[in-house]
């Protein structure tokens, strides 16, 4: 497919992200450097960090297909996951280690659960029920299956009182280092491309791109640039807005930070649920959890070490263990059925609902 000469390289939605972006990151620096209040100040960088995100997701998809949809994928769930990076970084480096454990964990819930239920509810209640049986899709939730049983072992082995009790932090190293060597022999078939009949839906209906890419991977940087900047006045007002709301550590790592840095699955995926490309949006949403657990997770483990902050451990607390295996083995489960419909997604999100509550007292 091919753009056409009468075809603008901005159209209003772009204007509006872009925009709306860069007005966010003013605001969200003055009232930060101007000490606007934490409650204030946090706001106004969750809003920046969101927004961020929304640019990074509209510039990969801007990138189209011209690295085919598994390498788009990918990029967009690498890139969507940049923010939380930033933030999980910025908050170890102060010390928040229960609450950058509960955002790793509640990322994966987030878009197993959440994200994923509101793109069957919508995709469901416009189309009735959709397919998503594609090879690539049940692969990606094995894989997932996989990945979490490597991340949560050292909180079995602390919490069952075995012989490596009292080693996570070698356990958690070598755990990690497991994970990313798992993730660079699996890159390659992520970034295969993949025939149109892949694809449960016709992914042929998607608009053209409209930017050149250099315009896209420059705005891919600066977006990337600016989350650095947003992440550490997120963290910074995270503190003070916990304070003044009595929100716990795990609350607020589970729901708030997982949901902010999430928000290109939040979005994405959804679209295409509704454009009725339900295998499309299955594997981005499903993507992003997949490399929190096989390069995010272990990458903080190690990059907490090798700068210096408050060392990073796998070691979860037991309900965190038991959510995120439920979590994962309804997505296994629901990719083996081959299909999805609004009434399983209105029950992902009543499950999300009830855990996320579980947690609000800490």
């Amino acid at each position: 497919m091919t753009t056409t000469a009468e075809q603008p390289t901005f159209v209003r939605s772009d204007l509006v992200i872009l925009g709306g972006g860069g007005a966010a990151v003013v605001l969200a620096g003055l009232s930060h450097y101007l000490d606007w209040g934490g409650v204030p100040s946090f706001v106004l960088a969750a809003v920046a960090v969101t927004l961020l995100a929304s640019m990074v997701g509209r510039s990969v998809e801007q990138l189209g297909d011209r690295f085919g949809p598994g390498a788009t994928g990918v990029l967009q769930s690498a890139l969507g996951n940049l923010p939380e990076l930033f933030i999980c970084l910025f908050a170890l480096k102060a010390g928040l280690v229960a609450v950058v454990q509960a955002a790793l964990i509640g990322s994966i819930l987030a878009n197993l659960l959440l994200v994923m239920g509101i793109a069957f509810v919508v995709g469901g209640l416009k189309h009735g029920s959709q397919a998503i049986d594609s090879a690539r899709a049940r692969t990606i939730s094995v894989l997932m299956l996989v990945a979490v049983t490597a991340l949560v072992f050292p909180s079995l082995t602390s919490q069952l009182h075995t012989p490596a009790a009292g080693h996570e932090g070698a356990l958690s190293a070598i755990a990690s280092v497991v994970l990313l060597v798992l993730f660079a022999l699996t890159l390659p078939a992520s970034l295969k491309k993949e025939s149109s009949t892949g694809m449960s839906n016709d992914t042929a209906e998607t608009e053209a791109p409209r930017w050149p890419v250099p315009l896209a991977v420059g705005l891919l940087a600066l977006a990337g640039l600016l989350a650095a900047f947003v992440s550490d006045w997120f963290v910074n007002a995270l503190e003070p807005a916990m304070d003044s709301w009595g929100v716990s550590d795990a609350f607020a790592g589970l729901v708030i930070v997982a949901i902010a840095g999430n928000a290109i699955e939040n979005v994405v995926g959804v679209q295409l649920a509704a454009r009725n490309q339900s295998d499309y949006a299955f594997q981005l949403i499903i993507n992003s959890p997949l490399q929190i657990a096989l390069v995010l997770a272990p990458a903080l483990v190690l990059l907490s070490k090798l700068l210096g902050f408050t060392a990073l451990t796998l070691v979860f607390s037991p309900l965190l263990v038991v959510a995120v295996f439920l979590a994962v083995l309804v997505a296994v489960i629901i990719t083996v059925d081959g299909e999805s419909n609004w009434i399983e997604g209105a029950a992902l999100i009543g499950v999300y609902i009830v855990v996320a509550a579980t947690f609000w007292w800490g």
